[in-house]
Formats: C-alpha cells, sequence, structure tokens
C-alpha cells in the first residue's frame, strides 16, 4: 500500500478519539478528543430488491477518511459481478479506428503511469430513501485512455467512444407488447470521442496503491474524472469506436434524468443522459469535542469548492471551514463548522458554492422540485441530530 499522508487521516473514529479537521488543515487525536453523535434519521436499509445491486453502502458518518478504503467503498453493478483472470484478460480497441489494438494487462501497464485523486459518486446518491451515501474518494492509477486512442487512430467522422464491460444480463424490450423483445447484451456506456480524449481518463487498474479487487472493476476499469459513477465502466473488455450515436440502455433507456420545464406558458418535458457531476455538500458526522461539538462534512463538484454554508434549524447561513485543497481537481475538500448546541433535535443543512458563485441548489428550487427520475439529485442535504 502506499504511504497516506498527513491530510488523509481520519475525520473521526466513533466514540473513540480520532483526528478532526482543525482550521485549514487536521488536528491529530492528542489535540482534539471527540465522541460521535449518531444522526437520528438514519436511512432505511437497502431493500431486497436491490441488494443485487447496490453493495458496500457505509453510512455517512463512517466515511471518515479523505481517501476512501476499498472495504467501505460503495460498489454498484446492474447485471453480474464478474471475476475475471488478469492473466487472461484481453482489452480490444476497435470499431473506426485503423490500427486496432489488443491489449493484456501487462500491455497497459508498460505504457504511461497516471495518478488521479476522484470522487467517485452514483449519479442515484440521494434519489433515494436508502441511497444517501454512495460516494468515495480514492487515488486511481493506469494508463492515460487518450494514447490508447491516439495509438488506434481514429478514422474521420468517428463521433463517440463506447466502453462495454464484461458483465451482461437479459433485458427486454417493449415489455407487454406484441413486438415484445428480449436481448442479452453487455453493460455499455458512451461518450464523445472529445470527451474520451480528455487528459484525466485513465484506464485504470490500481485503487489506493493496490491492484483493483473484483467489486471494483477489475482487472481494468474506465476511470472518468469528473464524471458520474456510472460513466466509469467496470470489468472492461472492448472498446468501440464509432461514426453514430451509441444507444444501449444505460445511454438512451436507463439513466436518463426527465425534467418538466415551463417555455411560453407551456410544460414540456426534457431529458438528458446522466453525465457529469453536479455542486453538492453533506453533512457528515456531529461530534462533542472538548469545546462543544462540531459538523464536518464535504463538499465536491465539476469546477473548485469556494465555500461551504451550514444552516441549524431555520437559521442563518453559517461559512464553515474549508479544509486546505488537494491539489486535484476532481477530489472532495472536507468542511467543518463549530457549534454551540443546545439540547433538543435540530435540522442541520450544508450548501457548497463554486467558484464562480454557483450555489448548491435548494430542494424546492425548480431544478430539483421538477424533476421526476431520482438521477442528479444535487439538492441541498438535511440531517437530523437529537442533543441530550
Amino acid at each position: 500500500m502506499e504511504h497516506i499522508d498527513r491530510r488523509e487521516v481520519l475525520l473521526g473514529s466513533g466514540a473513540a478519539s480520532g483526528a478532526l479537521l482543525l482550521g485549514g488543515g487536521f488536528a491529530s487525536a492528542a489535540e482534539i478528543r471527540e465522541q460521535l453523535i449518531p444522526w437520528a434519521d438514519q436511512p432505511p436499509p437497502v431493500p431486497p430488491p436491490a441488494q443485487a445491486v447496490v453493495k458496500t453502502l457505509t453510512p455517512w458518518e463512517n466515511l471518515d477518511s479523505w481517501i476512501t478504503p476499498d472495504d467501505k467503498f460503495f460498489g454498484v453493478g446492474h447485471y453480474e459481478w464478474p471475476a475475471i483472470d488478469a492473466a487472461t484478460w484481453r482489452l480490444d480497441v476497435v470499431g473506426q479506428v485503423g490500427s486496432p489494438h489488443t491489449y493484456t494487462l501487462n500491455d497497459l501497464k508498460a505504457r504511461p503511469r497516471q495518478e488521479v485523486t476522484f470522487t467517485l459518486e452514483c449519479s442515484g446518491d440521494n434519489g433515494l430513501p436508502f441511497l444517501t451515501s454512495a460516494i468515495g474518494n480514492a487515488k486511481w492509477a493506469g494508463a492515460p485512455l487518450a494514447g490508447v486512442l491516439e495509438a488506434a487512430k481514429a478514422k474521420g467522422g468517428a463521433k463517440e467512444v463506447v466502453f462495454f464491460g464484461a458483465d451482461r444480463g437479459d433485458e427486454v424490450l417493449r415489455p407487454g407488447t406484441p413486438s415484445e423483445l428480449k436481448i442479452s447484451e453487455h453493460f455499455a456506456r458512451s461518450m464523445s470521442i472529445e470527451d474520451a480524449m480528455s487528459a484525466a481518463n485513465i484506464l485504470c487498474y490500481e485503487m489506493n496503491g493496490e491492484p483493483l479487487t473484483a467489486a471494483r472493476g477489475a482487472p481494468v476499469r474506465l476511470i472518468a474524472p469528473g464524471w458520474f459513477g456510472i460513466a466509469n465502466a467496470k470489468w472492461l473488455r472492448r472498446i468501440e469506436v464509432r461514426d453514430t450515436r451509441f444507444m444501449g440502455r444505460f445511454m438512451a433507456r436507463d439513466y436518463v434524468t426527465v425534467r418538466e420545464e415551463s417555455r411560453d406558458g407551456e410544460t414540456v418535458v426534457e431529458q438528458t443522459s446522466v453525465g457529469r457531476v453536479l455542486l453538492k455538500s453533506a453533512p457528515a458526522r456531529v461530534t462533542r469535542t472538548d469545546g462543544g461539538y462540531r459538523i464536518a462534512g464535504m463538499a465536491w463538484g465539476p469546477t473548485p469548492i469556494a465555500a461551504v454554508e451550514v444552516k441549524i434549524d431555520d437559521g442563518a447561513w453559517m461559512k464553515a471551514t474549508l479544509a486546505e485543497a488537494d491539489n486535484s481537481p476532481f477530489a472532495w475538500r472536507f468542511w467543518h463548522l463549530d457549534w454551540a448546541a443546545t439540547s433538543g433535535e435540530h435540522s442541520i443543512t450544508s450548501r457548497a458554492i463554486d467558484a464562480a458563485g454557483k450555489v448548491q441548489p435548494a430542494m424546492d428550487d425548480p431544478i430539483i422540485a421538477n424533476k421526476k427520475t431520482y438521477w442528479e439529485s444535487n439538492g441541498q442535504i438535511t440531517r437530523k441530530v437529537r442533543i441530550v
């Protein structure tokens, strides 16, 4: 395991002594003692129908380190969860290319190595009652995708790059109709060739200094910093360059955000495929310290976080203290607010503000309130805590 520096120590460790954010950095357990105050509004357990899809859903208060270890990192898989032999694994780069390639894992490891610290969030996070902490921050490493695509020499007119996983499942098209059709298809997501050529994208084979585990997409997955988790295809087996739009389940039929909008007095429906991450923050935990109480949490988004504000009950917004920024623009920021709490139940709400002054929307903002699907739910998060 690679060395984890001081900024990656714990936010806290439950009822025991831990480390807290202090000023722009961190304080050690010897400097501050804390006791976790449990949230009063714990989410319900993952229901049985979703347990095959959602795994390792760690409660917010236990996401207590800047780097999220594998055993606390959320997992979402829509079909099977394949275990692939790395020695026989192959990745085909094909389609509208002048030089098709097939790579082994050793071939990719022989290419230039790139690392990125990236906060990966499921696009359904906070969209369902039980799905409230489908997020994690990790150091990912692999071969730059752009170099692999350049070696394949995309032909003129190429529009999209499709990433196919080894996981597959049965689909029913037009259920209940005379033209009902059943197909078996692999998981696949696409992005424009311009987006795929981003210097940040990697064909990832390591997480936090260790080989990817099967649950994280081993032996190789796509890591596309700045995009929701669904775009970061796991268990890669084929990359295909196309000159037409890809219309698979996870681009055109599922993971599609539906909103109602008013235009010239008429309500219209807007449908967009889930894509890039959105500005967001969350209160992670409340602790009792020697000096009172402290609220701590995380903020993240597509652009740098400039500020986080916290509201207690119906009070005024108060500015939280941000931890020192990491050199990765794709990693979350820790924040905290010291609080002179009174006894009783309290509501705690946070909102993030980016460098351009954009504010995380409230739940009654039309961009959230008019959304009919649970994807891309970046509205302000409110948690309840009981102080005795």
